[in-house]
């Protein structure tokens, strides 16, 4: 007889988006960022209001799903949803701001495009972001809520579609691939050809190279 795995995959749901719609008698958007670590390029954040009789099946936290899975996913969740919107914060504004500021900012942007205002969100980690509504902190939430999951999905797609466009601008670094990472032909490419517009020049390898240089 076969056994049950020991730790089965756990899906998120819509529990927490219930309880909170529950406490605040209206609207509730899931809200996540990709991009945060990254070398090169700007942070992203999306916002998700799901329509709990029209989900698309499917949706995870976008780092469990494949790249091809993701693009598939993101088109089902901008029509399905109540709302989506998504934001970006520049490597300028990352710079200014640090990291964690650019990604409050991203996050507000992607709630203030939402064709519905919500009430609440439910943000995923642990840090309360200063945003356009009252906010649940939820550490990974990607994995817990729906909401969430479909939020990461977008920033992520966004994101990546955005770092093919700086691809085709700042040839020679491979951001098409590792989309800004960290990552064995990106720091060879950097030895090669120095930091473009697009790096963090904050970031400790970028900043070393400009000192070196």
């Amino acid at each position: 007889m076969a056994k049950a795995p020991a730790n089965p995959k756990a899906f998120p749901t819509l529990a927490l988006e219930t309880l909170l719609i529950q406490r605040v008698n209206g609207p509730v958007c899931g809200v996540d960022e990709a991009g945060r670590g990254p070398w090169a390029g700007p942070v992203s954040a999306a916002a998700v209001i799901l329509n709990p009789d029209d989900l698309p099946p499917g949706i995870d936290d976008s780092k469990a799903l494949t790249e091809k899975r993701r693009a598939a996913l993101e088109p089902e969740i901008k029509a399905r949803a109540v709302a989506w919107g998504v934001g970006f914060a520049s490597v300028e504004e990352i710079e200014a701001l640090n990291i964690l500021h650019a990604t409050g900012l991203a996050m507000c942007r992607a709630i203030e495009a939402l064709s519905v205002q919500p009430v609440a969100a439910l943000v995923d980690g642990n840090y309360r972001f200063k945003l356009p509504c009252e906010i649940q902190t939820v550490v990974g939430g990607d994995g817990l809520s729906l909401s969430i999951a479909a939020a990461s999905i977008l920033a992520k797609t966004a994101r990546d579609r955005l770092m093919i466009e700086l691809d085709a601008e700042y040839p020679g670094y491979g951001f098409a691939g590792h989309k800004g990472y960290n990552a064995p032909v990106h720091q060879a490419a950097l030895k090669i050809l120095g930091p473009c517009p697009a790096h963090r020049r904050s970031w400790g390898p970028i900043k070393a190279l400009l000192e070196e240089a």
